[in-house]
């Protein structure tokens, strides 16, 4: 684990940097459990209190989660993701709903400024996703599935936007998942190819209704 050694002032915000770090840059996946306190405490060069306090600081904005008697594991890869996991917790019909506030408005957003090199993107990983349900490869669909909405969201061009559906990205993977076994991407209710329409055609109306139909067919359903 190449942690660096802290120096002696502000240990704990250091230590909390090094393990945000460390984190954010995969060395510790999403679900896995983290090196224990001593070891921790030993890589770093600082007392347990030290680490103690910085795991439960990061455990507060959502990153870590400590089980009693388990260990600490990866609970979120940022604070935004940990901030929007704390308020939708497991609930499939919650999380639905914040993609819901965020996807309507980056659907009217890319319809009305997206660029031909992002409609191409979008359609391909459209593509890439129906392309994997036909041939039951529900883990690259789902990963598509997610990519599709994280492009047009990116081609909305709001950076702000951006960045929350970003932080919510695990739990959309999660939704995605949650909802693909009941759901097929041909049907009427879930199929996006009228979103993409909507995008290519620059009708920001009706890319709005789009995204609003089919989370709004899940929400119901969820």
């Amino acid at each position: 684990m190449p942690l660096a050694t802290t120096r002696r002032t502000g240990l704990v915000d250091q230590v909390i940097g090094q393990l945000r770090d460390a984190i954010a840059q995969g060395e510790w996946p999403l679900g896995q459990r983290i090196p224990t306190e001593a070891a921790l405490a030993e890589s770093l060069g600082v007392g347990r209190n030290t680490v103690r306090e910085a795991v439960r600081a990061l455990a507060h904005s959502g990153l870590l989660e400590v089980r009693q008697g388990d260990g600490t594991y990866v609970r979120a890869t940022s604070e935004v993701s940990g901030a929007i996991r704390r308020l939708c917790g497991s609930e499939l019909r919650e999380v639905l709903g914040v993609r819901r506030a965020l996807e309507v408005e980056a659907a009217r957003l890319a319809a009305t400024v997206r660029t031909d090199e992002e409609l191409t993107a979008i359609t391909e990983l459209l593509d890439r996703r129906d392309a994997a349900y036909r041939v039951e490869d529900i883990e690259t669909y789902v990963h598509a599935d997610t990519e599709f909405h994280l492009a047009v969201v990116r081609a909305a061009h709001n950076d702000l936007l951006t960045e929350l559906y970003r932080g919510i990205l695990e739990a959309v993977t999660a939704s995605v998942a949650a909802t693909t076994d009941t759901h097929l991407p041909e049907s009427e209710a879930i199929g996006h190819r009228g979103l993409l329409e909507a995008i290519a055609a620059r009708d920001a109306e009706r890319a709005m209704a789009e995204a609003a139909g089919f989370l709004d067919s899940l929400i119901r359903e969820a």
